[in-house]
């Protein structure tokens, strides 16, 4: 286990992130949907960050705290979706301080769970799950094959990004973009792509304390 962390900082690096990629995101959702995934997300980070001055610095209820502010801010199914994402996270690591590649596992499947009840889709459907599910796979096999804290993350961004790609081959079956049935085989899922840019930003800051 390894020292107590910021978690203020970590959210920081996740906020930064979305921001830092919204233009992104957005044209990628424009492919197929209103192009407003972007800003969405960047709105309901932007809501997060004017609450963490006042909050505890404490994992757990900060990953409470995103996921509250996302589900109540960000409109369509991706609030419930990310709200659900980062409450389950902290449910995680409740009553803990620190983190180590046990604790990032375990958060990382229990978003995973409460994704896949909440929106009903699994892999091969062009959404975020097509990230995740193998960010979490990725992690899991790197945990049980012994790896460090810090090869565990770098193997859990690596899943995301490839599956993040593989969605650009996929016909959306879920969401707005399914009605476009074969026409939306040929782009990256905006759900996917902020998907990775989230577990990105949240691996890359955890390592100075793995």
């Amino acid at each position: 286990m390894a020292a107590a962390l910021d978690a203020k900082e970590i959210v920081l690096s996740i906020i930064d992130a979305v921001e830092q990629n919204k233009a992104w995101l957005s044209e990628i959702d424009g492919a197929v949907g209103d192009g407003d995934h972007g800003i969405n997300m960047a709105k309901g980070f932007a809501m997060v960050k004017q609450k963490l001055e006042s909050a505890d610095n404490n994992l757990a209820g900060l990953m409470k705290l995103v996921g509250m502010t996302l589900l109540a801010n960000i409109g369509g199914a991706m609030g419930p979706i990310y709200g659900t994402f980062f409450i389950n996270m902290g449910k995680a690591v409740q009553g803990k301080e620190s983190i180590g590649k046990g604790e990032i596992l375990e958060m990382l499947s229990s978003a995973l769970e409460g994704v896949k009840q909440r929106g009903g889709a699994e892999v091969g459907e062009k959404t975020l799950v097509d990230a995740l599910e193998p960010a979490v796979i990725a992690c899991r096999a790197a945990v049980e094959g012994g790896a460090d804290a810090y090869a565990v993350v770098e193997r859990m961004i690596e899943g995301a990004k490839a599956g993040m790609e593989k969605t650009k081959d996929l016909v959306a079956k879920k969401g707005r973009s399914s009605r476009l049935g074969e026409r939306s085989r040929g782009t990256i899922d905006a759900g996917a792509a902020s998907c990775y840019v989230i577990l990105k930003a949240y691996g890359q800051s955890l390592k100075k304390y793995l």
